[in-house]
């Protein structure tokens, strides 16, 4: 039996992780990356080949990023660990990049900016995520509350709101995306919204917009005087 091409076959200024410290992550390949994270193959076959396999796969990053653990698990060499490492990864990207734009708390009363701050969080999955932007005099939090179908979030006040309270919040702002491109609100979105309102008023807790995020436009409850 021929023996499977590892990295250690490669010479060693050409292996990913030395020339990740050599010339910077950017000199690398989407591949080489992978490769990275991964860490190893399995027997047979070498991390490059499996790196390799993931993008054939899922076509681009986008796709991958949006790849549950049990479909990146269907790749051979991709179990339920290297899955998670993956997801993460992806993660660590999206958190940060919301934190690219910094805003005060009593700035976010301007939906405009809501979008700023949400929408590389939101834009880009397939299925509706509804978040919970929880403020208070000095700062503001983002916390996911709900994943729902392509169609509809399924969202309760008992958990909303159990966030806002963590969170010592005196108002709050809920943001949801729309995969389909429309940012404009459905029959539900407005039933759950006034549902919100409603419940926020008896705990004493103001609801200050709705945003609705698409990949390039959004829709504001509040500029709408939906609120």
């Amino acid at each position: 039996m021929s023996k499977s091409f590892t990295i250690h076959d490669l010479p060693v200024e050409e292996r990913p992780r030395e020339r990740l410290v050599k010339f910077g992550e950017q000199a690398l390949s989407v591949q080489e990356l992978l490769q990275l994270i991964l860490g190893r193959g399995i027997a047979g076959e070498s991390v490059a080949v499996t790196a390799q396999k993931l993008l054939t796969q899922f076509g681009n990053l986008q796709k991958l990023s949006d790849a549950s653990i049990e479909e990146l698990s269907l790749t051979k060499g991709i179990g339920p660990a290297k899955a998670a490492q993956i997801k993460a990864v992806f993660e660590i990207g999206r958190r940060f990049s919301t934190q690219t734009v910094p805003y005060k708390s009593k700035e976010l009363t301007d939906p405009e900016k809501v979008y700023r701050l949400i929408k590389s969080r939101l834009k880009d999955y397939a299925r509706e995520h509804f978040y919970i932007i929880p403020l208070n005099s000095r700062n503001y939090s983002i916390a996911e509350v709900s994943v729902g179908s392509l169609n509809a979030s399924i969202v309760h006040p008992r958990e909303v709101f159990a966030e806002a309270v963590k969170n010592k919040a005196a108002s709050v702002i809920f943001a949801h995306n729309h995969p389909s491109g429309d940012p404009e609100p459905s029959e539900e979105d407005l039933v759950i919204t006034k549902r919100l309102v409603e419940a926020g008023k008896i705990m004493d807790i103001e609801v200050l917009d709705h945003v609705i995020v698409a990949k390039d436009a959004f829709f504001s409850f509040k500029n709408k005087g939906l609120l």
